[in-house]
């Protein structure tokens, strides 16, 4: 009877290899696994950063054509203010003046004590 139990049951050398060798597949599965999410990552790195450069090309051109812009009105408003000196004085003092009298206008309906909500 001990016999018969014996040879039905499986041999412990041969569970042994078995699990071993599906251990083994299994350590090259996870090494393929592992090359290809760190591949794919690389990939996903090198797009995102030529993205970044891209935007950051972009930004700049960007930047240049407004300062460019910004420089050239700056030199007409100040080429029309050499040519016409009268008149920049003038419209300097009206914008002053306009500023003077609406700080007045804010100052004193800051003072006005009968409009006080309390």
């Amino acid at each position: 009877m001990a016999d018969t139990n014996k040879s039905n049951l499986p041999d412990i050398d041969d569970i042994q290899k078995t699990l071993e060798k599906q251990i083994a597949e299994l350590r090259k599965e996870i090494t393929k696994i592992n090359k290809s999410i760190s591949a794919r990552g690389a990939e996903m790195l090198d797009d995102a950063s030529e993205q970044a450069s891209d935007f950051y090309d972009t930004a700049a051109a960007r930047a240049s054509r407004t300062a460019q812009q910004l420089r050239s009105q700056a030199q007409a408003v100040s080429e029309v203010a050499r040519e016409n000196p009268g008149t920049t004085t003038a419209v300097v003092g009206v914008i002053g003046l306009l500023g003077f009298l609406a700080g007045l206008a804010i100052g004193q309906s800051m003072n006005d004590t009968q409009r006080r909500w309390y």
